[in-house]
């Protein structure tokens, strides 16, 4: 780790390249600096070594004033040129790495333990580790996170409490094989434990607004980073393939049954571990494909609604379209969401900020058309757990959506506050968790283990 007297240093030459160039600018260095020192200390109880902070910290400040914005683009360079293993913070990151990498080996361990009892991934065991894939990995990245905020022995109680009641529900009622309430408690188990996986990474700052859109940012660049894993781990398959065919061994098995699952359960954890060694790299990255897609995903969402409009054709809700809709109303959430966490108050309002207004209504209809569909097919056709819960999410969804359109319009036109925004944001995010929690616990018996 690079000592304080380091960062000192490292912050007396951006002082100096301020005050240099004062002359032509009206700044007040000083007040620059507060902001700056306040930002490293968020980072820094956040995780990040002093020398990612600094980087960090002084492009977050970049927009408060045109030298500091000069001060990022000239250093700028300095954030992608610094491999994990660097020497500043060498000896911490490895400490870090080898912790992360254990908790990876234990959640794919864990993963095959139900074999040693009698519960092989295959002879039609796969709805019981359908059922359980989050058990089995997310109590270890809580773990890892409850080992890097030093987290205090009450809140492990509960946390490990939360994930045994978990497995219980998941497992001790009579589900039907591949029936309706199967596959909703595997869909909604991950979206409930994910608030408990929250809870241990903020460390404490949950109740703060600043705390829960810190884990906001964690969870879009965690899934950035999963995917460039799994892309990596398919070519990686694919050339073992290749490979051992050609010497006559078949590796399908091995790859089918050990390869692919262990690796899935144990890159949730590194790629963890990656968003917090390089969370300099990854605050490029996001707001970047975000930028790129809402303008995409706001075209598409106008142009289906042009085409509805102009044919007259009505939504035919099928359980794979009721799917289709909820994943992109929660695409659209995400889309919001990381515009949210990563953008700057102060800066002026763009294009952008309109498309994501065109996003956000045309979520709003399309959300609207399907709630429709759906009511008008439980009125004719009955009650199913899979209507009732995309009549939910659904509803969840339009409510969040719909304020937040609110609010950000308000944002836009001078009448509001960027942070009652991200307010609303970050206070909802328990609502999903408790409407998953809900299909959990409740929809098995209300609709009799169909």
């Amino acid at each position: 780790m690079i000592p304080p007297a380091a960062l000192e240093e490292q912050i007396d030459q951006w002082r100096s390249y301020v005050r240099r160039r004062q002359a032509s600018h009206s700044v007040n260095v000083a007040e620059l600096e507060n902001h700056l020192r306040e930002h490293l200390k968020r980072l820094a109880d956040a995780g990040l070594a002093p020398d990612e902070a600094f980087l960090v910290a002084v492009k977050r400040i970049a927009n408060l004033d045109p030298l500091a914005r000069d001060f990022a683009r000239e250093h700028s360079d300095r954030l992608w040129k610094q491999p994990v293993s660097s020497d500043s913070g060498k000896s911490l990151d490895r400490t870090d790495a080898f912790i992360a990498v254990a908790f990876a080996v234990a959640a794919a361990v864990a993963l095959k333990l139900p074999a040693l009892f009698g519960i092989p991934m295959t002879d039609g065991n796969e709805g019981f580790y359908v059922r359980n894939a989050s058990l089995f990995v997310l109590p270890l990245l809580t773990g890892y996170f409850v080992w890097k905020r030093r987290l205090a022995i009450g809140t492990l109680a509960w946390l490990a409490a939360a994930f045994v009641a978990a497995g219980l529900f998941a497992n001790v009622y009579p589900l039907k094989p591949q029936g309706h309430t199967e596959v909703l408690t595997a869909a909604h188990m991950p979206i409930a434990l994910w608030l408990i996986v929250g809870i241990a990474y903020a460390g404490g700052r949950w109740s703060q607004v600043a705390g829960r859109m810190d884990f906001i940012r964690f969870s879009g660049e965690l899934f950035i980073y999963y995917v460039l894993i799994a892309l990596g781990g398919g070519v990686l398959t694919g050339f073992l393939g290749l490979l051992f065919n050609t010497i006559g061994i078949r590796p399908a098995p091995f790859i089918q049954h050990w390869l692919v699952p262990c690796g899935a359960a144990g890159a949730v954890v590194v790629a963890s571990w990656l968003v917090e060694a390089k969370q300099s790299v990854m605050e490029n990255m996001a707001p970047v494909l975000t930028r790129l897609f809402t303008p995409l995903f706001a075209a598409l969402l106008v142009t289906f609604l042009g085409i509805l409009v102009f044919t007259g054709r009505g939504i035919n809700i099928q359980r794979d379209l009721l799917i289709a809709f909820d994943l992109l109303l929660v695409v659209v959430l995400g889309l919001l969401l990381y515009t949210v966490s990563a953008r700057d108050p102060g800066s002026p309002r763009t294009a952008f900020d309109i498309a994501l207004i065109v996003l956000l209504i045309s979520a709003l209809v399309v959300d609207a058309v399907a709630l429709w569909a759906i009511a008008a097919r439980i009125t004719g056709s009955g009650l199913t757990p899979n209507r009732v819960a995309a009549l939910g999410l659904n509803a969840i969804l339009l409510a969040n959506l719909t304020w937040s359109a609110v609010l950000y319009l308000r944002f836009l036109r001078g009448r509001g506050s960027f942070t009652s925004l991200e307010k609303w944001q970050t206070d909802y995010l328990p609502v999903y968790g408790v409407w998953a929690a809900i299909v959990v616990i409740l929809f098995p018996p209300l609709f009799r283990y169909i």
